[in-house]
């Protein structure tokens, strides 16, 4: 009587959370297949104006892009740029947001003489879906309400993938059958109770990982307790600080600040090669510029070096090399890569997506169960009818 009790509260939760969070959560998953394979994608849309003709002349420094791109009209005010060792792959320049708020679209440029190749298409549909599956386009972005209520929304998923298993277990919890194979010769309520609960077995496991990872870009203190459990005492205390130490960046009025040095400063410290280097200019008044390194043996984000570097005397304000990294480190580096599968490679990637792209499947079938079994419920007996004659 007792599991009874408890399964019927559970299937109460199960059922509120799950109808309050639908469309939300569809709605996050959603667009969080869509980017699943957005690299690729921009890539292959982008081919034309990515790739240059290599030549037997030194590309040029990134203070010299940066000036051949003063006599571009839709050009603002460059906030950083992506470099590839490959001689044949183009510099992909970034601005920083305008006084309105509003970000110009991103250059590709020729490395040898700074010539404009194209706005690469994609970039602005991919960056809206980004912005609604992290912030739901609510104001304010990061800063705002949305990156919350996407966090609450995952808590909610979690309450219904624990609520759901143990609501699911069967009698037979040994047979494979029972758990994995869905009754497709059943139709109406049995089928979507079906379909709900096996292909909910399925993808289990992946919304798990989805929604733990996910948490982290929504509750910092969320990311402070993740960081405090997987890192080494000094790195998750150095996380946990501002990013730009005290009086080490602050640059002369007098010297501008630039890219040139603290790129030289990395080409020294990476001797070994590296497939694509990220520069972004300071964002204040500082001087220190946050420079990325990824390697040429992979395609993972989160398999990267990280320097912080004063740009005005090139000067290592900080190093964070990947390889120096503890086990838990690397996974607080690969968060993204975990959150979408791409640790994985593709294949992982394309499992995701479509564990993803089968969430409207759960708030569809969810809903009809939902409504079948106020259908079966017996209705409530009347008073009236209750009553003895001459009462």
């Amino acid at each position: 009587m007792l599991g009874r009790s408890i399964k019927a509260a559970l299937l109460q939760v199960h059922s509120i959370v799950g109808l309050v969070l639908a469309l939300l959560l569809s709605l996050i998953a959603l667009t969080g297949a869509i980017m699943s394979f957005e690299d690729e994608i921009v890539d292959d849309l982008n081919a034309g104006i990515m790739q240059v003709a290599p030549r037997t002349m030194p590309a040029l420094l990134p203070d010299e892009l940066v000036a051949h791109l003063k006599s571009v009209p839709d050009a603002g005010k460059v906030a950083g740029m992506t470099i590839s060792s490959d001689p044949s792959a183009a510099v992909h320049i970034r601005f920083a947001r305008d006084e309105q708020g509003g970000r110009p679209s991103s250059f590709y440029v020729d490395p040898y003489d700074g010539r404009v190749l194209g706005v690469p298409y994609g970039e602005d549909f991919f960056a809206t879906i980004r912005r609604l599956h992290r912030w739901l386009l609510i104001p304010g972005d990061a800063k705002g309400w949305g990156r919350q209520i996407t966090g609450i929304a995952a808590i909610g998923l979690i309450v219904m993938l624990v609520s759901g298993l143990v609501l699911r277990w069967p009698r037979r919890a040994s047979s494979v059958k029972m758990w994995f194979k869905p009754n497709l010769a059943l139709s109406g309520r049995g089928l979507h109770r079906s379909l709900h609960a096996v292909i909910g077995t399925w993808v289990l496991p992946i919304y798990l990982v989805m929604t733990i990872t996910g948490l982290w870009y929504s509750f910092d203190w969320y990311k402070d307790g993740v960081v405090w459990l997987l890192a080494r005492p000094h790195v998750g205390s150095a996380k946990m600080q501002p990013k730009q130490p005290s009086g080490a960046g602050r640059a002369d009025p007098a010297e501008a600040v630039g890219f040139d040095r603290a790129w030289a400063t990395l080409l020294h410290e990476e001797s070994s090669g590296f497939a694509k280097a990220q520069l972004l200019l300071p964002a204040g008044p500082g001087s220190v510029m946050r420079i990325r390194s990824w390697p040429k043996d992979s395609t993972l984000e989160g398999v990267r070096d990280e320097f912080r570097i004063n740009a005005v005397t090139g000067q290592i304000v900080s190093a964070d090399r990947y390889a120096d990294k503890t086990f838990g480190e690397k996974i607080i580096s690969g968060v993204l890569d975990i959150h979408r599968g791409a640790f994985l490679g593709w294949p992982g990637k394309l499992t995701f997506m479509i564990a993803a792209g089968l969430m409207p499947l759960f708030a569809v079938t969810g809903v009809l169960l939902y409504l079948s079994r106020r259908k079966l419920r017996p209705p409530a007996e009347s008073p009236l009818g209750s009553l003895v004659p001459g009462d």
